[in-house]
């Protein structure tokens, strides 16, 4: 049987091979495929795979696009106006150079607001600060692509007149970038910028990195603040300021650290301008204070490379902590009709940028005086120094009053001098613990009371001119008015006198008036001692400051020369005069 079953499979085999010529001859065969379309359609690995691919073809297109958004090179675009003149370079889309129209540097030339020497080793204006320092860097180093320029697309090293508007982009296979700026001719900038990173936000924060191109001096440096105002904190005094402002000198400054919540406006200032973001979103803002430091000559007049000191050097970081920054930027002259024309949303209403002239604790006092102080140089005198001479006298002549009744009180205080003295040498065996004493002091109060005699008559008059004293002086200092202002000699009345005749003039005439005003109250060798040594010390505190407080002081000695003059003829000033050479003989006989 197996034999049998193996001999049928062989005919079997034999038969189809025999057949197989005339199965292909007399039967219908398929069409056979051409090689072209074989060779064509073998990368598909099925036919439901070819619209999968025809619709990835626009998508990498899209991502070819995104991952080119960066320039081949360089280039910069100017945005002029009556009052700025700013240079972006589209390296970091940032600015190279900020320079105020108005205002001059001490050579003379309009004033460039962007600090060369620390911009350079710290960042330009309007570059971002990331918390990530690697991403920071490459994002403020890499060419962006600008975008538009207003109604049409500048070139390169194109010049722009405000209104206008720039817009920046960068991108990359994973980061989107972009910025925009508008100018309306004043001294604000709208900023509006977004940086994403595999489509999600990230904190990037416009920034002014590095201090301003006004400060040449170490103490110009030192005069540095970062401020910041919010209208809900309750960690400040109400006293002195009508809305809380918080300012931080430089040593109060921790570079990196940021502050939180309600932020109306924050920034950085020097003595006479600032750079203050004001965000669209206050309570989403924060602020990211800067601090660094470098070398600077000594002398900026004679600056040599081998004779260097080390200042520091603030900056400001301010944004919305969520993604994408909507704000406006100040950047100019801490002047109060400038900043006053600024408006700034607050919890309280509307308010302005006023809080940047810093007239100090007692602002109450000095900003009328600025306000008079720069009426009577509309309205009467052309000049700054002329204006304060004018200011000075009327001050001076209106606290005559208060040197009078000091010098009353004075008067009626040595006339009961004899009878106090009586009254300590009667208790003078007594101790400083024994209650016997407390009687000396009631028969001396009792005394004072029967003779109408104030133990603060003769010091209360000088507290209350005291207020007037500082608030002119932290007038004049904030008074961005007085720089670069001449008078007769003087060439800027912010700075010190450069032939220092204004403090010499102090001291003289302090040690006049001294010599002149009858002190019935003290020792006359004492007093000798006092008539020489409190002018030279006030001459050492005045010697470098401005020759604008110098000009104050002087004249008011002046004149309180003439009052005194006047004074020492009256009845009055005769009999303290008598007074005080009794005492002086009485000395001598000793």
């Amino acid at each position: 049987m197996e034999k049998r079953l193996l001999l049928v499979f062989a005919l079997t085999f034999l038969v189809i091979l025999v057949f197989q010529p005339l199965l292909k001859k007399y039967l219908p065969q398929p069409p056979e495929p051409a090689p072209q379309k074989q060779a064509t359609t073998q990368p598909q690995a099925a036919p439901s795979s070819a619209p999968s691919a025809a619709a990835t073809q626009p998508a990498a297109k899209a991502a070819a696009a995104v991952v080119n958004k960066q320039a081949s090179a360089e280039s910069e675009t100017v945005v002029e106006s009556d009052l700025y003149r700013i240079t972006f370079s589209n390296r970091g889309a940032q600015v190279k150079s900020w320079i105020l129209k108005k205002y001059d540097d001490d050579t003379g030339k309009p004033l460039d607001l962007v600090n060369k020497t620390a911009a350079a080793k710290y960042g330009y204006p309007l570059s971002l600060w990331l918390y990530d320092e690697t991403l920071r860097n490459k994002l403020n180093s890499s060419l962006y692509v600008l975008a538009s320029s207003g109604p049409a697309k500048a070139g390169e090293n194109a010049t722009l007149s405000a209104p206008a508007e720039l817009s920046f982009e960068y991108a990359d296979a994973d980061t989107v970038v972009r910025k925009s700026f508008r100018f309306d001719g004043s001294y604000v900038v709208k900023v509006d910028t977004s940086v994403t990173n595999n489509d999600r936000p990230l904190t990037a924060l416009p920034m002014w990195p590095a201090g301003f191109g006004d400060q040449l001096t170490a103490a110009a440096y030192a005069a540095s603040r970062s401020e910041y105002h919010n209208d809900e904190s309750t960690e400040r005094s109400y006293l002195v300021l009508p809305k809380p402002t918080e300012r931080l000198t430089v040593k109060q400054v921790s570079g990196g650290r940021t502050i939180t919540g309600l932020l109306n406006w924050a920034g950085t200032v020097d003595q006479y301008f600032g750079a203050v973001f004001i965000p669209d979103e206050p309570r989403n803002a924060a602020l990211v204070l800067l601090r660094g430091s470098i070398e600077i000559p000594k002398d900026a007049q004679k600056p040599n490379p081998n004779d260097l000191t080390s200042v520091d050097v603030l900056g400001a970081a301010v944004g919305d902590l969520h993604g994408r920054t909507s704000e406006r930027l100040f950047v100019g002259p801490k002047a109060l009709p400038v900043v006053e024309a600024v408006p700034v949303a607050s919890t309280a209403g509307q308010s302005d940028l006023r809080e940047l002239v810093n007239f100090g604790t007692f602002g109450f006092i000095a900003r009328p005086l600025f306000i008079w102080l720069h009426w009577t140089y509309e309205h009467i005198v052309a000049n700054w120094g002329w204006a304060i001479v004018i200011q000075t006298a009327i001050i001076t002549i209106a606290l005559l009053p208060l040197r009078i009744s000091s010098m009353k009180s004075a008067l009626k205080m040595q006339k009961i001098q004899p009878q106090m003295n009586a009254i300590k040498e009667k208790y003078k065996k007594y101790s400083m613990r024994d209650p016997r004493k407390q009687d000396m002091n009631q028969e001396i109060a009792a005394l004072m009371k029967r003779e109408g005699v104030s133990p603060a008559g003769g010091c209360l008059p000088l507290l209350i001119q005291m207020p007037f004293i500082f608030a002119y002086y932290s007038m004049l200092g904030a008074a961005l008015d007085l720089r670069h202002a001449h008078w007769l000699w003087i060439s800027d009345l912010s700075s010190r006198d450069p032939w220092f005749l204004l403090p010499i003039a102090l001291v003289l005439s302090m040690i006049v008036t001294q010599r002149m005003t009858p002190a019935t109250g003290m020792d006359p060798q004492q007093q000798k001692m006092m008539n020489l040594m409190m002018p030279l010390m006030m001459g050492f505190i005045f010697f470098n400051l401005a020759a604008g407080l110098n000009l104050y002081y002087a004249e008011s000695n002046l004149i309180g020369i003439v009052q005194q003059v006047v004074m020492n003829r009256t009845s009055l000033g005769r009999e303290m005069r008598e007074i005080a050479e009794k005492r002086a003989r009485k000395k001598d006989k000793k």
